[in-house]
């Protein structure tokens, strides 16, 4: 006669034959193998392995003979399994983010629960919680993206170089490698760097650059340049520029002779490669040629 144990774990892999599951069926607690299997399918989230969890649970359910006065523990710590186990799965998929990732050449646009708006530029990652929204209004941002925040609770943008709080307001982040920039179109703007925050009104601008502060003019604009499908620098040093451009058109650049570090300041459409190139080239006095994917800028 097959044991228990076997029985159980072949009808957890649906390996019972007609003879075994008739075995099984006459096994005395059946029926709580059943509700419990139900149970868990009812609450199983993305990649739950149920029968390995259901295994563990069944381990600590001993098939012994119990004493009259602690049989009542039995069915106790059937149920005590089971909610143990949904409470488990909920706590998972309640404590989960939401994670929108834009690609190379790719933007989009984002409603978070509270009706605010974020626009993701090229390249970006967007995470936040949608269950636990309504107690904190929290983002976590790798890359550059504009907010329309609705009015509400303290609203905060955590990113690896410093986090941004706002009150219904709007203003774009972008944290890039060795770039952090924030820019308040609207409101007021709280950003917190190494422990210091900066008051940003509208017009303001936050900007640090290979670790040092940089002094911005007024921002003119009513919203950043790039939801126009236009990239736009002032005095920023030309890797940022090179960089910016691979993002938006999915290519490698290569320099030769030329000095990454000085400072650039015009702008690049986002629509005609060829005609971008002339942007970022010509101010430059440096000539461009084009192989596959990659593009190679060389000063004559």
């Amino acid at each position: 006669m097959m044991n228990r144990e076997t029985l159980i774990s072949k009808w957890l892999n649906n390996d019972l034959n007609d003879q075994e599951f008739e075995a099984f069926k006459n096994l005395e607690d059946y029926d709580d193998l059943v509700k419990l299997n139900n149970s868990l399918q009812s609450f199983k989230a993305d990649d739950y392995d149920t029968s390995k969890e259901l295994e563990n649970v069944l381990s600590t359910i001993k098939n012994e003979k119990a004493q009259p006065k602690t049989h009542w523990l039995k069915p106790l710590l059937r149920v005590a399994a089971v909610l143990a186990i949904c409470f488990s799965v909920y706590f998972y998929t309640t404590t989960l983010d939401t994670t929108v990732t834009t690609q190379l050449a790719q933007k989009t646009t984002v409603e978070l629960p509270d009706a605010s708006t974020v626009s993701l530029n090229a390249k970006s990652v967007l995470a936040f919680n949608k269950n636990d929204w309504k107690k904190e209004r929290d983002v976590e941002l790798q890359g550059e993206a504009f907010f329309k925040v609705a009015k509400g609770s303290s609203f905060n943008v955590i990113t690896t170089s410093g986090t941004v709080t706002v009150y219904g307001t709007q203003f774009n982040v972008k944290q890039r490698d060795n770039y952090f920039e924030v820019i308040c179109y609207e409101g007021l703007v709280g950003v917190t760097h190494n422990s210091k925050e900066t008051k940003l009104k509208p017009g303001d601008s936050f900007l640090i650059v290979d670790g040092k502060v940089i002094a911005k003019e007024k921002e003119n604009r009513s919203s950043p340049s790039w939801l126009n499908n236009e990239s736009e620098f002032k005095s920023i040093p030309f890797k940022q520029v090179v960089a910016e451009f691979e993002r938006q058109y999915n290519v490698n650049i290569t320099l030769i002779d030329i000095d990454s570090t000085q400072l650039f300041t015009g702008s690049f459409t986002h629509k005609n490669i060829d005609v971008a190139l002339k942007s970022i080239a010509v101010p430059l006095q440096v000539t461009y040629s084009k192989q596959n994917n990659t593009i190679i800028l060389k000063r004559e």
